[in-house]
């Protein structure tokens, strides 16, 4: 009964995307059982469920995606009804509070890092991977590592203060390659435990502490603090909080890089299944909301995208992670790897590169210096345009007709 009320509903939804019930093609979807339809009501959230558990397939998880995504199905009235009172909450309450912060890392993070190193490269990039002349993911991370290098301007004896910093990986190439010291901090265990391991013998030191500790640490000040992949979990009540604390880490002459995935709306949740599965208590920021909470604390010197990189990126980490799925399987851990979980893993990293192929989300770095640093202007502006008096056309201001500075601007351009 469900099936023959609800399935009309579910079909509105595929409307104008390319995707079909029961089609042929790798990204038309299969319907394995009926009660798909009646758990779509709940959105995103529902149907990332129901797949989960075995409700529906599709051969082509991220082309199906990428046309759903491009056809704006996700603001259609069911899926915003979907999301209202998880919107509702993040407005009237602060989701990311010191206790609730812990709890992606709980959830996430703390998963077996044997688990993440069978898909992973080997400096343990979690996040975008620059695939810049290569298909070779260990080849791209070192080409994203040496950007994060560069754009800081990291020199031997600098104190760089990296804030999530994961399982160690961009603190031990930047102490190794670059001659620096690394503090690095983090609120998982299991990330503070591999990292500390990780990074042994090195000028590094990793610090289990929240962004919130920091004032009061004694460990200021710093020549250079990056942000790699960390902000998407700090919430946008707290960006404001965020900034203040890097401006009070930082030296007064110092650089700060900022590495993130970026929203192309303003929003204060991300996707309910996102939410509930992957990633607790995040979300992506939008231009206007980095911009507000840097506001008396910071210069952008520079912001740049790379979100296509990301689509290879997730590809690399789906190919890895399920050639890999025998090995991951059979791993003796608190947390079983079974099927499901597979199957929430593939969902995630092939709704993630649709969402990137879409445009729907980016990758941004921003570097910022303190407001009134008086350091001129950034050196990578400077080698990107080269001299640029050298390039301008020699014009004879003489020789202008005399009306020439009353033209209108659309003649004058």
């Amino acid at each position: 009964m469900s099936a023959s009320i609800f399935r009309p509903l579910f079909e509105s939804l595929l409307e104008g995307t390319g995707v079909r019930l029961g089609g042929d093609r790798p990204w038309d979807i299969t319907v394995n059982r009926g009660r798909l339809y009646r758990r779509a009501l709940r959105g995103s959230l529902g149907i990332g469920e129901a797949y989960i558990d075995g409700d529906w397939d599709c051969r082509a998880l991220d082309e199906m995606f990428r046309r759903v995504l491009a056809a704006s199905k996700l603001n259609s009235p069911l899926f915003r009804a979907a999301r209202a009172l998880k919107v509702l909450q993040s407005r009237l309450t602060n989701l990311q509070t010191p206790r609730r912060a812990r709890a992606v890392a709980e959830e996430h993070y703390d998963i077996d890092h044997r688990m993440y190193a069978l898909f992973l490269g080997p400096w343990n990039q979690y996040t975008c991977c620059f695939f810049d002349g290569t298909d070779d993911l260990e080849q791209a991370e070192v080409i994203k590592l040496e950007m994060l290098c560069d754009k800081l301007e990291l020199q031997p004896g600098d104190r760089l203060l990296d804030i999530g910093c994961g399982w160690g990986g961009f603190a031990k190439y930047a102490a190794t390659t670059r001659g620096c010291e690394v503090t690095g901090i983090s609120l998982s265990a299991e990330q503070i435990r591999y990292a500390s391991e990780y990074t042994r013998g090195l000028p590094v030191a990793i610090r289990r502490l929240d962004y919130r500790e920091l004032p009061g640490s004694g460990l200021a000040p710093f020549d250079k603090i990056s942000i790699v992949g960390m902000i998407e979990h700090v919430g946008y009540k707290n960006y404001g909080t965020l900034m203040r604390v890097v401006h009070e880490m930082l030296k007064p002459n110092g650089l700060f890089l900022l590495h993130t995935i970026g929203n192309s709306e303003r929003t204060t949740i991300v996707d309910p299944w996102l939410e509930k599965y992957i990633f607790r208590n995040s979300m992506a920021p939008a231009m206007s909301q980095l911009a507000d909470a840097t506001d008396g604390c910071f210069v952008i010197e520079d912001w740049e995208n790379y979100g296509q990189y990301y689509v290879p990126t997730l590809q690399a980490w789906y190919d890895r992670f399920n050639a890999n799925w025998d090995r991951i399987r059979s791993l003796k851990t608190a947390r079983a790897f079974d099927e499901r979980f597979r199957r929430m893993w593939n969902y995630y990293l092939m709704s993630s590169k649709a969402a990137f192929e879409a445009g729907l989300v980016h990758l941004w770095q921003l570097v910022m210096t303190r407001r009134g640093s008086g350091r001129g202007v950034y050196s990578r502006v400077r080698r990107q345009s080269g001299n640029l008096s050298r390039d301008l056309p020699r014009v004879d201001l003489h020789a202008l007709p005399a009306s020439a500075g009353n033209l209108p601007l659309s003649a004058s351009r």
